[in-house]
């Protein structure tokens, strides 16, 4: 084939037609020029839904978003040069939380490399350790096979998903000309190439090993961050009744809410942790993990307090253990490993050491300075996805959401943690669930104002807590400094509602709890993107 341009868009055909075939239903493309075969294939490609973001660093939030709410890969694409090097900080997330996501960053060809030819760098290797897997493809050939790139497509969505969900990069070049000439028949869809990926069962002799451990001795479960699955929240719940034990949940295991029983269930655990005598007295002789590792450091102390056996279930290939404390680590899936659990025969703790934990859970008194919480819970539907952002808020939420009934769905960016892309990833969660509230700080939001671009048209509630900067910082020893204030509170002063009218947002302002139920109340029987400021100090 002669016509380069062609052979460009058929070669990118037939990889994208290969990713669709293996299941991948979204994608995300920033314009540019180099990437022009590859985005006139996702376009074209009617199993794909893509959704067009300017901004590449929006974009891959928003893209990591996606694959979170639907626990499927989502395809990014961007032009060569430094446009994919703006991934980076979503490509760490993704990593770091087990989010699966494929990177098609398109590129120079071999002779414009190293030559000072414009907007090319190095792209291979670009993310180093953060993604599962890179293939460096060459120029497309004339007389290539569709079948391999189909079955490399499959390949790539497969390492994107097991045995570690991650992202994965391929990096394309391309000669000119980049557009095909003429018509170009619809390339035909390749049949499904099915891939069945194990469930990790317990150990027997393992699950018999920990039973031994803890057999009628004092512990808890504890519970991180969690990937929704059917029938979890009721194998966990039953395995803290069979062992009749307390089951510390923080807000993103989705354990808190629904209508599983919660009778076992300490949220309030930030509270009477404060007490050192308290948290000595209820101090577990092992400690039974799940997900991730805790947000607070008064939980994150007390896992490792655990004075005999400190195990963990985790059927990721990844090592969760910064308090270098583990005597026991499954690797099993958290289901498996529950019903695993639920089948041993074990003595359960005495009665008094669960009484005291439920004691202290009805002593334990709310967080005043967190009352937008409990507001915000109480007007959110039944099934409404919140999307919690880093720093004080998700720290708020952990200590005064408390446990309901009406099932919420929780999401969060904590892998690595950052207060970056929050915006775009909650939009993302809103493209695959219809609807989003996100609950941010001010910092938070003036990070990602550029995410507002992707809020147009979508039923999403952006409230932004304006607590005069970094509020986080007061909680810290860099508080009682005297360049405290201009150094890490860094109180801004971005008018949000003229953000929100910059990106077609409709804007409320409130101050109390009333005010921001009457906010809410009309943001969610309203629709469309809406952005709340609450003004909490």
């Amino acid at each position: 084939m002669s016509d380069t341009g062609t052979l460009n868009f058929l070669w990118s055909q037939a990889l994208v037609a290969g990713l669709a075939a293996a299941g991948v239903t979204h994608a995300v493309l920033s314009p540019g020029s180099r990437s022009t075969p590859l985005a006139l294939a996702l376009l074209r490609q009617p199993q794909l839904h893509t959704s067009v973001a300017i901004d590449e660093r929006s974009a891959a939030f928003f893209a990591l978003g996606m694959a979170k709410a639907s626990r499927r890969p989502v395809v990014l694409l961007a032009t060569s040069g430094t446009a994919p090097a703006n991934w980076l900080p979503a490509v760490i997330e993704a990593s770091q939380a087990g989010v699966p996501l494929i990177l098609l960053s398109a590129d120079r060809p071999p002779e414009l490399q190293g030559c000072g030819a414009n907007q090319t760098i190095e792209q291979i290797g670009l993310f180093g350790a953060h993604v599962r897997a890179s293939h460096a493809l060459g120029v497309p050939e004339a007389g290539f096979a569709p079948a391999w790139l189909h079955r490399l497509a499959t390949r790539i969505v497969e390492q994107s998903q097991w045995p570690h969900p991650g992202p994965v990069h391929i990096n394309q070049p391309f000669r000119e000309p980049l557009l095909p000439t003429g018509d170009t028949a619809a390339n035909e869809q390749p049949p499904l190439l099915h891939v069945a990926r194990p469930q990790l069962q317990a150990d027997p002799a393992a699950i018999a090993q920990l039973v031994t451990a803890i057999a009628g001795r004092p512990g808890a479960i504890v519970c991180g961050e969690l990937a929704p699955t059917t029938g979890l929240a009721e194998a966990m719940t039953a395995l803290a009744a069979r062992l009749n034990c307390p089951l510390l949940a923080e807000p993103l295991s989705g354990l808190r809410f629904g209508a599983h029983d919660r009778s076992r269930l300490s949220v309030r655990y930030n509270c009477w942790l404060a007490d050192p005598a308290t948290a000595e007295r209820l101090r577990p002789e092992w400690i039974l993990r799940f997900g991730a590792f805790p947000v607070t450091r008064r939980l994150q102390d007390y896992v490792a307090s655990a004075t005999s056996v400190h195990a963990l279930v985790e059927p990721w290939p990844r090592w969760s253990d910064p308090s270098h404390s583990l005597t026991h680590l499954l690797r099993a899936d958290p289901l498996a490993a529950c019903q695993a659990l639920l089948t041993a025969t074990t003595a359960a703790s005495a009665d008094a050491w669960l009484a005291a934990f439920m004691e202290q859970e009805r002593k334990a008194t709310s967080d005043d300075s967190a009352w937008h919480i409990p507001a915000l819970l109480a007007e959110l539907p039944a099934g409404m996805p919140l999307f919690i952002g880093n720093s004080l808020a998700i720290r708020q939420l952990d200590n005064a959401s408390g446990s309901g009934e009406k099932p919420l769905l929780f999401y969060g960016n904590r892998g690595a943690s950052g207060i970056d892309g929050n915006i775009s990833s909650a939009l993302g969660i809103a493209a695959i669930h219809g609807r989003v509230v996100a609950l941010l700080g001010d910092l938070t939001t003036q990070h990602d104002l550029g995410g507002l671009a992707l809020a147009a048209s979508r039923d999403a509630i952006i409230v932004t807590i304006n607590n005069g900067g970094g509020g986080i910082f007061s909680l810290l020893p860099q508080a009682g400094l005297p360049e405290f204030e201009r150094g890490w509170r860094t109180p801004q002063q971005i008018s949000f509602e003229h953000a929100a009218a910059t990106f077609g947002l409709a804007y409320t302002r409130a101050s109390n709890a009333e005010g921001l139920r009457d906010a809410l109340q009309l943001a969610l029987a309203s629709g469309g993107p809406q952005l709340i400021e609450l003004r909490a100090a």
